[in-house]
């Protein structure tokens, strides 16, 4: 087998495991992926947890005919969400947080920066975040796929080095093994190209929403981000004590550039400047020397109307020294700059948070 390591991974964990019958929750898949969460969690490691089965769960609790509506399912998912939270939270020895999204969360700027910060907050707090899509309002997500694609760009928010999708097969195969006796498990993918998403079928289980097409575009987001990703058999024990010895038990998707590289590409030359801000010498060097973040202390000038979310130049001398996502407007910096983190509170009515830009927001030119 192929040996991995990591150090922060989201796991995606689907419908058929949280939900087998297909109308409530279950244990039984569950508890293995729970024990190595526990375990990886107390040598060190950070784990945010992506898990379907919301829909799946509430099913047995709404009356429908043939076929449920999109209002039945949004009413299965409200009552559903609830005891798969419950569900998982009973099998962890840590506080369980909910994370409800849709994707149009995550590409509003200043609500993609919020997920962030605040998913950053919890790992810092050593909280299990666990994130569903938020199928009560959202008639979008419910289609196919949607879980694969917001596990990954849950591990692109959190910047993760590991992405572990949990399936119901070992892996991809060069052919559909249910079909084909003969089918052999592909064990490392290093190009995702039209010839590995032609092996990949439909849906497998009419429980999720999602099939390896989906997984697969899960993993090409990832790799393209530096971001390696596994996927396995979420229904085999034995894989995930493979996992904690160091394993692939599955296929191991590799990323084809470093994690660094990826993020600062993204700040560097993805993100549209909306403004500048200007810095003292004691930021400079604190940004420059120490890997610091930018705080509201070290700003002497501002240029540009930005919002919180967008994105700027940190300029010393008018030279550009570096480019961040910042967390408050430029009408909210003009009141704070050159304050201590303290009195941001009492001098807005509000704090966003002691820094301005976050180190992990930031990329220095």
């Amino acid at each position: 087998m192929t040996t991995i390591s990591w150090k922060r991974a989201v796991i995606k964990v689907g419908s058929s495991l949280v939900a087998p019958a297909n109308n409530q929750c279950s244990t039984e898949f569950l508890a293995p992926i729970a024990r190595f969460i526990n375990n990886s969690r107390k040598q060190g490691k950070e784990v945010i947890l992506v898990s379907s089965g919301s829909v799946a769960a509430g099913k047995g609790k709404i009356a429908y005919k043939h076929r449920p509506s999109i209002a039945e399912k949004q009413a299965m998912a409200a009552i559903g969400q609830t005891q798969m939270m419950a569900n998982w939270a009973r099998l962890f020895d840590c506080d369980c947080a909910q994370i409800l999204l849709t994707s149009d969360d995550l590409h509003n700027r200043t609500r993609y920066v919020n997920i962030k910060n605040t998913l950053r907050e919890l790992l810092k707090n050593h909280a299990l975040p666990i994130v569903n899509e938020n199928d009560t309002v959202a008639i979008d997500e419910l289609k196919v796929g949607d879980n694969d694609n917001l596990a990954a760009y849950t591990a692109l928010v959190v910047e993760a080095d590991t992405l572990i999708i949990c399936s119901d097969i070992n892996g991809l195969y060069d052919a559909d093994p249910r079909r084909h006796s003969t089918a052999k498990l592909i064990p490392e993918v290093n190009i995702i190209n039209d010839s590995i998403y032609q092996l990949a079928g439909g849906a497998g289980s009419d429980v999720g929403t999602g099939g390896m097409h989906t997984k697969l575009q899960a993993a090409q987001k990832c790799v393209d981000s530096g971001i390696q990703t596994l996927i396995v058999n979420g229904r085999d024990p034995s894989v995930f004590d493979e996992l904690a010895k160091g394993h692939s038990p599955g296929t191991l998707f590799t990323p084809n550039k470093s994690l660094d590289n990826a993020r600062d590409n993204w700040l560097r030359h993805t993100l549209k400047v909306k403004g500048s801000i200007e810095i003292d010498q004691g930021a400079k060097q604190a940004l420059l020397e120490s890997g610091a973040s930018l705080l509201p202390s070290g700003i002497i000038h501002l240029s540009g109307r930005f919002l919180s979310g967008e994105a700027v130049n940190i300029t010393y001398k008018d030279n550009a020294i570096a480019k961040g996502i910042v967390l408050y407007s430029a009408t909210d910096l003009i009141s704070i700059k050159g304050l201590n983190s303290q009195k941001i509170e009492a001098t807005l009515g509000y704090s966003l948070g002691e820094t301005v830009i976050h180190r992990d927001d930031l990329v220095l030119l």
